[in-house]
């Protein structure tokens, strides 16, 4: 039973709640497997999401980047291999491009461990999401990009919410329409397993236009006003 962790931006630590939960699922450690964000730079190692599971004391026994470096039947090995999955945070579109580009995506989705995406990652899990200059992205048009598509909507991980409630509700108004956007900001989560998800942290859904924090619970699919 694959479980999804749709994780937004941590200044410090997981908070215990989620770290007990990640903790609780990750029942195999053999291999982690960080899929880059910038494939093209060393420098995107995933040190900082390491250092997260590390606090929260998860280890595993091997850990491989993936990345322009490592050839692409070897990254689809790796990945089919893997005991869990992290996409790492960073940049959204050239990450899109890079699981495109090496076919990376249906055996990310047949994966049967945890799979996990912070900020970038995690908007790159979802089934659509947008990409829009008034949304953080280095871009001069608005466009939908598909992502993994685990389930049936879309999610803004890791953005200024407290500023920027307006623009956010404007730039996802039309999606919002389409499927149900959920919406968060730095040291919160979402973890989907099976008809549960659960909510660490300020959420909030964003829903045929109407905006609602949700309450830091888990919840049955059913609770939600729009099919997921």
């Amino acid at each position: 039973m694959t479980t999804y962790y749709y994780l937004g931006w941590f200044n410090n630590f997981f908070p215990k709640d989620l770290a007990h939960a990640l903790s609780r699922d990750t029942t195999t450690r053999h291999s982690l497997v960080m899929i880059s964000s910038n494939p093209a730079s060393s420098s995107v190692n995933g040190f900082t999401e390491l250092s997260w599971l590390e606090d929260a004391g998860i280890f595993f026994d091997e850990y491989h980047l993936i990345n322009y470096e490592v050839e692409q039947e070897e990254a689809k090995r790796r990945i089919s291999d893997a005991s869990a999955i992290f996409l790492l945070g960073g940049d959204t579109v050239k990450q899109n491009s890079f699981l495109y580009e090496y076919d990376l995506l249906e055996l990310i989705q047949s994966n049967g461990g945890i799979v996990i995406g912070a900020s970038a990652g995690a908007i790159n899990m979802s089934s659509k999401w947008v990409c829009s200059p008034n949304l953080g992205h280095l871009t001069s048009a608005t466009t939908i990009y598909n992502g993994l598509a685990f389930h049936n909507f879309s999610v803004l991980s890791h953005f200024d919410l407290e500023h920027n409630m307006d623009v956010v509700k404007q730039e996802l108004a039309l999606l919002s329409d389409e499927l149900p956007v959920f919406v968060s900001n730095k040291d919160c989560a979402i973890r989907v397993q099976e008809n549960r998800i659960e909510i660490f942290g300020d959420v909030y859904l964003y829903s045929q236009q109407n905006m609602t924090k949700l309450t830091e619970r888990v919840h049955s699919v059913t609770d939600f006003p729009s099919p997921l």
